[in-house]
């Protein structure tokens, strides 16, 4: 029964048009934002077969050398460089690495209206 009462009692709602007062302005905005991204990379790489390689000085080596040759020095009793790398199959190499990357950027936006 109260909502009657009110219903009878009310008035009518006039809207009152809006007109701005001004004739020109300058709105000026300003956005700064830092962004940090950090990359944690891990690798690891995988040798499937043997590798078998030598290298030296005043050493002779054979054509196709395997691993148990014996070799023998060019000039015995002279100076000598001698490596033998043998690769079989497994982990060949492990990386892992943390980069940090960070951007900071300033925007300024000016906007000028007339009326």
């Amino acid at each position: 029964m109260r909502w009657l009462f009110l219903l009878l009692i009310a008035s009518p709602v006039q809207a009152a048009s809006v007109v701005p007062n001004f004739t020109s302005g300058v709105v000026t905005s300003e956005t700064t934002s830092r962004t940090e991204v950090t990359e944690v990379i891990n690798v690891v790489e995988y040798s499937t077969a043997t590798s078998y390689t030598v290298s030296g000085t005043n050493i002779n080596i054979p054509d196709n050398p395997t691993p148990g040759t014996s070799y023998t020095q060019i000039n015995p009793g002279e100076s000598f460089q001698f490596t033998e790398t043998m690769m079989t199959p497994g982990i060949s190499s492990v990386t892992d690495m943390t980069r940090t990357t960070i951007t900071d950027s300033f925007t300024t936006s000016i906007s000028v209206f007339t009326q």
